[in-house]
């Protein structure tokens, strides 16, 4: 039987990681944070129905930030929205200087992520951002757990693949 925490409770626990789950599939800062203060919203509004028994709170805002990325990426399609952070940020010399190798390896996630599809996006998200189990993220997709497994080996794969014959020093 599953704990039912207050909503603040709830917020405080899962915030960070359903913006990761967010950010990792729209890939832009703003609008991530636009999206996880719906999904937020949306929970607030239904938490009165949220059954702690049937899933785990994370699962459900995982559930509800699925919904929330999927609306914003039907509308964004209509209405060819453009990335303020895909324009080019003049740094100040110390900033520069400030960067560092982890830097360059966000860089390189971020252009793997990048050539990923939206699904695949989500799935790499829910498991990586979000800590979920397979059988959670099996819930959230609405297949089986061995299935949810299996992509995520292949999309593992995938990712390997994108990396091959490249060094750290390739992405400085």
């Amino acid at each position: 039987m599953g704990e039912r925490l207050t909503f603040e409770e709830v917020y405080e626990k899962n915030f960070r990681y359903i913006y990761n789950v967010v950010y990792m599939r729209i890939l832009h800062r703003e609008t991530a944070e636009d999206i996880t203060g719906e999904v937020f919203v949306r929970a607030w509004q239904h938490y009165d129905s949220y059954d702690p028994d049937i899933a785990s709170a994370v699962t459900w805002l995982c559930a509800i930030a699925n919904n929330e990325v999927k609306m914003y990426l039907r509308k964004a399609s209509t209405t060819r929205e453009i990335a303020s952070d895909s324009l080019p940020e003049v740094e100040q010399e110390n900033e520069a200087e400030k960067r560092t190798a982890a830097w360059a390896v966000n860089r390189e996630v971020e252009r793997i992520l990048a050539t990923l599809s939206e699904e695949e996006r989500e799935l790499i998200s829910m498991r990586l951002a979000a800590d979920l189990s397979f059988k959670e993220i099996a819930e959230v997709l609405g297949t089986t757990e061995k299935a949810a497994t299996e992509r995520y080996r292949r999309l593992l794969k995938k990712c390997r693949k994108l990396t091959e014959g490249e060094k750290l020093e390739d992405f400085l």
